[in-house]
């Protein structure tokens, strides 16, 4: 994959992602006081997004990590989803709060909700960095989100293009 050597648009400075990510730590905190809290980041995508929230998160935390496919190196999804790498712990019980970095059609987020619930989980909710309703391909509202964009191609903050972009600290897209 070519690297790109066009300007960057800015669509999310990285001051606006800490913002919203602490807001969104702090209600997260709101919510789960009390409860077995079970934090599921989906690789590889959401693992900066992951490492920033937990941080905000002021209750206490179990933290997993399951690897889902079904982009491989472009722009659109397949389709298709492929676990990748399992989740390793047993959730039964535990208020499972599954991360990713993006929802647009909703089939991975779907497809791993329904994947985890079968696990006898004492909830499952969804949480995302950026939510791309226009692109929607089931029916699936995020319980927690930091923004919600326009139908956009974005990288940056964990999201890639082929392997690369995801250590920027901002969302942006190409000029």
């Amino acid at each position: 994959m070519e690297l790109i050597n066009k300007k960057e648009n800015i669509l999310i400075s990285s001051e606006e992602i800490a913002k919203k990510v602490s807001e969104l730590g702090k209600k997260i905190s709101e919510d789960y006081k009390g409860k077995k809290l079970y934090v599921l980041s989906l690789l590889r995508g959401s693992f900066i997004f992951t490492a920033d929230l937990v941080r905000h998160i002021d209750v206490p935390v179990k933290i997993g990590f399951m690897a889902t496919s079904s982009y491989g190196h472009g722009e659109t999804s397949s389709g298709q989803v492929k676990i990748v790498q399992d989740i390793a712990d047993d959730v039964e019980g535990y208020d499972v709060l599954i991360v990713d970095d993006i929802v647009d059609t909703g089939i991975t987020m779907k497809f791993v909700m329904e994947y985890i619930k079968s696990k006898n989980p004492a909830s499952v909710k969804s949480c995302v960095l950026l939510d791309k309703p226009e692109r929607r391909k089931v029916e699936l509202v995020p319980d927690y989100c930091c923004f919600t964009i326009p139908d956009v191609f974005v990288v940056g903050y964990g999201l890639n293009y082929g392997d690369y972009y995801r250590n920027k600290p901002y969302i942006f897209n190409w000029e």
